[in-house]
């Protein structure tokens, strides 16, 4: 998954620090182990047409790798912080970059949908794990004041890793095979466990999230039409995110090559949506949070029509863009409605969005083996547009967003 970290008032407070060496490898091993997560996660987006060919599955479902990863993703996301108890952290983070190591050697050796399909789930086990985790961990390595820009240099992982791995997968699985794509992705893995093991210093455990504090946070009216605006933006892109090969392949009549550079332009437009999110999501949020929704939603049923090539590309850039800022809104709007229980928020936020993954991936799988990739966008288009409705459910105390 992709996301900011909002800091409460209290983190805010406080002098800040300059860092040492030692804190700076510690957040540079994170930031490893984020871009080795993510890598893994968006690899599908790139190999779906050879995965599906070479395992003798439709394309449907082999999309059902990106719903396993989610499904593990909420699980992992709504238990890690209750399961874990008084374990220290910097064990569990440990156990969590092995198994994404594991994980992406199974699929590289998977000769069957069950072992892929087993294997994505493990990569979903990490991947929630440690955003369950993340903000906690960097509230021990630096002050309360600079979590803000420790999280912000940590997400430069997930931006990284979100433009490179749809077009990397492709170029590798075209010239060594989809299985070198995640032996690849198996390698990062082991380079950020070593990191770890290396940078990290002694993180002793604190007070798990409760249960009672999730079921409260999510019964606040901002936090549950939040959750509700995530499922649509979330599962709506992801059912149509996962098949983009294929709308540019079919739709687009695009090759291998200009394939990979459209999945490339759409990273960098997500990096700059992300930029642009950052800067304007604190004075202008119920505006991003419906604009972004409706930037993806009106460009999916754009690209549903069959324009030309030419727009189909520029279409897919747009939604790029959008896409960058929609989790940055989306878990603002959400901290804000339960700012004395960010942990737990953001909990609620992970799972659900991995929730909203899967069911969209899932969906997108069935419509796109019986109905065609059109009608996967037409889905992604209204599912999207879900979103742009937030702001409207919250009116009355709308004004304390901005």
């Amino acid at each position: 998954m992709s996301g900011s970290i909002v800091s409460s008032p209290e983190h805010q407070a406080g002098n800040a620090k300059q860092w040492n060496l030692r804190t700076r490898l510690s957040l540079g091993s994170l930031t490893l182990s984020v871009f080795a997560l993510v890598f893994s996660e968006f690899l599908p987006a790139g190999l779906i047409t050879p995965l599906a060919s070479d395992l003798a599955i439709s394309e449907g479902a082999a999309g059902q790798a990106v719903t396993a990863t989610a499904i593990g993703g909420m699980f992992s996301a709504l238990l890690t912080g209750l399961l874990i108890g008084n374990s220290e952290r910097r064990m569990v983070l440990y156990v969590l970059c092995g198994m994404a190591l594991v994980s992406n050697a199974a699929c590289a050796v998977a000769t069957s949908l069950p072992v892929l399909v087993v294997a994505r789930a493990a990569i979903g086990i990490s991947i929630g794990g440690f955003w369950a985790l993340s903000t906690a961990v960097v509230g021990r390595l630096v002050s309360a004041a600079d979590i803000g820009r420790a999280m912000g240099g940590i997400m430069a992982g997930v931006s990284l890793a979100t433009i490179s791995a749809p077009p990397v997968a492709t170029f590798v699985a075209t010239h060594l095979g989809w299985r070198m794509a995640f032996a690849l992705a198996a390698l990062i893995s082991l380079l950020a466990l070593l990191a770890q093991i290396a940078a990290l210093p002694r993180l002793p455990s604190s007070q798990p999230v409760s249960l009672r504090a999730l079921l409260e946070v999510g019964r606040r009216r901002f936090v549950y039409v939040g959750l509700v605006a995530v499922v649509g933006i979330a599962a709506g892109h992801f059912a149509g995110f996962t098949f983009l090969r294929l709308v540019l392949q079919d739709l687009g009549d695009l090759r291998t090559g200009p394939i990979a550079m459209a999945l490339l332009a759409f990273g960098l437009c997500n990096f700059g949506g992300t930029l642009i999110g950052a800067r304007f999501v604190d004075r202008h949020l119920a505006t991003m949070l419906s604009g972004s929704a409706a930037i993806i939603g009106a460009c999916a049923l754009c690209i549903s029509a069959g324009p030309s090539t030419v727009w189909i590309i520029a279409l897919v850039c747009l939604w790029g863009v959008a896409f960058g800022a929609a989790p940055i809104a989306l878990q603002t709007w959400m901290a804000r409605g339960a700012s004395d229980q960010l942990e737990s928020v953001g909990s609620l936020f992970i799972s659900t969005f991995q929730i909203a993954i899967a069911l969209g991936a899932a969906a997108g799988g069935l419509i796109v083996d019986g109905y065609g990739i059109r009608a996967v966008m037409i889905f992604t288009g209204l599912l999207t547009l879900l979103g742009v409705l937030a702001p409207a459910f919250t009116r009355s105390t709308q004004a304390s967003l901005h």
